[in-house]
């Protein structure tokens, strides 16, 4: 899932308040992305994990054991770690890549970074998207080869793998991340199939540019998706003046419609749709070593749609550092919604994603 690119190296820092380019009111479009269906690994697996069909776990142990699992943390330097901050609660960094996307040319990246935040209640979920252009200081990967300078956040997979990008998001965040997954959304299709489609509501009528099969056309108003469909609606920027951010809405529609679809009588008591269900998101899916999907799914199994918070890390707008179009956090609203998240304050948390 490697992806190597070149970026410039303009001197600037997420929580510094040094100049910077002068930032465009209105954030561009940025390129495709998935930036919250990575949800789908977390809380619908978790969601029918608590299920009844599974209450024995022997079930749900065979499809745990079947998701791969990466080194996340083995090349980690302990001393530029966040301290722990507020024991019990739980921060996982989710990644996704969307190496079938008809726009990505260049083979599978992580494209999608999640800071997702379970509170030690576990009562509810906080998802904090940092845009993939979020322009931040990148540490240096463990070779010395790459990093130890300004750059996109992506950047730190490109150059350093899963180990350098939990570096860089604890550097910019302040917040200890304490597990990661990762996404290959090319499994997206298979898993609302499974689901027997989704529930959308269209606000605005549009026509895609991209899709899995040329064009496609979403009328106003309520509507089942298949996976194809579901998968083109999340997919579309280009037709929307505020690009990635209308992306981000409609990415979130479809977490909610995914979360009541599984939720519902006619998955959790019909043994096919779960078997088929269950394995299209386990073949979707890669977590740390120390990942329990087994115990997760029993602390989350309380948890619906009505109880999660998408968020987006809180920019000033988009700009250009050397040849680069970049995105510039709000710095001051930024550092007051991580530290929230450090110290699991949620009611803090929702005030300043707003």
């Amino acid at each position: 899932m490697r992806h190597r690119q070149e970026y410039a190296e303009p001197e600037t820092r997420f929580f510094d308040e040094q100049s910077a380019p002068e930032p465009t009111e209105e954030p561009r479009p940025r390129r495709r992305r998935w930036r919250k269906v990575a949800l789908i690994t977390l809380l619908v697996v978790a969601l029918l994990g608590g299920g009844g069909l599974i209450a024995g776990g022997l079930y749900f142990r065979s499809i745990n054991s079947d998701i791969e699992r990466v080194d996340a943390f083995d090349d980690v330097p302990e001393a530029s770690r966040p301290e722990v901050v507020a024991k019990g609660a739980m921060n996982i960094m989710i990644l996704g890549s969307d190496s079938r996307d008809p726009e990505n040319s260049s083979g599978s990246r992580s494209d999608t970074i999640i800071v997702a935040h379970l509170p030690k209640d576990r009562s509810s979920a906080q998802l904090i998207s940092i845009p993939r252009d979020t322009w931040v200081h990148v540490p240096k990967s463990k070779d010395g080869q790459h990093g130890g300078r300004d750059a996109k956040i992506n950047a730190a997979y490109a150059w350093g793998g899963v180990p350098l990008m939990v570096q860089a998001v604890e550097k910019f965040t302040g917040v200890r991340v304490d597990h990661v997954a990762m996404v290959d959304f090319a499994g997206f299709k298979e898993i609302v199939d499974a689901l027997g489609g989704v529930e959308i509501d269209v606000e605005k009528g549009f026509t895609t540019r991209y899709s899995l099969n040329g064009t496609r056309t979403f009328p106003q108003g309520r509507q089942t998706m298949d996976g194809a469909a579901a998968l083109d609606y999340a997919r579309e920027r280009h037709a929307f003046p505020d690009g990635d951010f209308a992306r981000i809405r409609h990415q979130q529609q479809v977490i909610k419609a995914i979360l009541d679809k599984a939720a519902s009588g006619g998955v959790l008591a019909n043994p096919g749709k779960l078997n088929s269900f269950m394995k299209a998101t386990a073949n979707a899916v890669a977590v740390d070593k120390s990942m329990s999907i087994l115990d997760l799914a029993m602390e989350l199994r309380h948890l619906r749609s009505g109880n999660l918070g998408f968020y987006t890390c809180p920019v000033k707008g988009t700009g250009r550092v050397g040849s680069e179009s970049v995105v510039f956090a709000d710095t001051g609203r930024a550092k007051r919604l991580f530290d929230a998240v450090r110290r699991d304050a949620v009611p803090e948390i929702q005030a300043a994603g707003k």
